[in-house]
């Protein structure tokens, strides 16, 4: 453990630091704290709208992994996605993840995110293109687990986000936009169908 507990706020971003003292930190609230290469990576909170956003996509995924376990047996809006593969502690954490193998029978006995990986990460964006649009695309494709990454993006309107869907194949992503109010679709939830309409 450290011996110095860090009290660490927004001033701090780009701070070198252990995912120890990470781990171990006091944050000032109303902020989203990160480790990316080693270094603080500080996010402003989601708003109500943008909070709204996440919220329905998730419920909609939880709803599919009660329905069907066979694609997805777990949904969290409180993951972390450990990226083994880089030089420096890297530990995004998503609005939305969800796994296809998540040791469920160990849920209350310790189970550490390091020991496990989603095959799906969602970003809800309203107000920061850089981290979901650049970082979080070279991040996420450095986890092999990760099949899609999906950007809901409320930037014009909130209540009329478009859905950027990023799909693995081999070391790229295929990029693919659906625009509001359109069926989204893809072969990693068979039998998903997301009317892309969050008042719906």
């Amino acid at each position: 453990m450290s011996t110095t507990q860090l009290k660490l706020g927004p001033n701090d971003h780009g701070h070198r630091l252990t995912l120890e003292e990470f781990e171990d930190a006091e944050f000032d609230s109303g902020h989203k704290y990160e480790i990316i290469d080693g270094r603080l990576y500080v996010s402003n909170e989601p708003d109500p709208s943008e909070n709204e956003l996440e919220l329905w996509l998730f419920e909609k995924l939880w709803e599919y992994s009660r329905s069907d376990g066979s694609a997805l047996n777990h949904v969290t809006n409180k993951g972390r996605v450990f990226v083994h593969l880089r030089p420096d502690t890297t530990v995004p954490e998503p609005d939305i993840a969800a796994y296809e193998d998540y040791p469920l029978d160990r849920r209350f006995t310790g189970t550490k995110w390091s020991e496990v990986s989603p095959v799906l990460v969602c970003e809800g964006l309203m107000n920061d293109p850089v981290k979901d649009l650049e970082r979080n695309v070279e991040l996420y494709l450095g986890v092999p687990s990760i099949k899609e990454y999906w950007v809901l993006d409320g930037r014009e309107d909130a209540a009329e986000p478009t859905l950027i869907q990023h799909r693995r194949y081999g070391k790229r992503w295929v990029v693919r936009s659906f625009a509001f109010g359109s069926t989204f679709t893809t072969k990693l939830l068979p039998g998903f169908e997301l009317l892309i309409d969050p008042r719906k």
